[in-house]
């Protein structure tokens, strides 16, 4: 009976320490879609800020 307990807490560890590795690799998925959307929006300022001054480019 107390090897059926200790094979039941493994279980749940092995359980919970899966749920916190699948948060981190959500978490570092939105920490990447995070950084992508910023160079986006900063690429757009810039090709907007060119578009305006088309005399001053090479």
């Amino acid at each position: 009976m107390a090897e059926t307990k200790k094979l039941s807490v493994e279980k749940a560890l092995d359980k919970m320490r899966g749920e916190e590795q699948t948060k981190s690799r959500t978490e570092r998925q939105d920490e990447k879609t995070e950084a992508l959307q910023e160079e986006i929006r900063r690429m757009r300022t810039q090709r907007l800020r060119l578009d305006r001054t088309p005399g001053k480019r090479g």
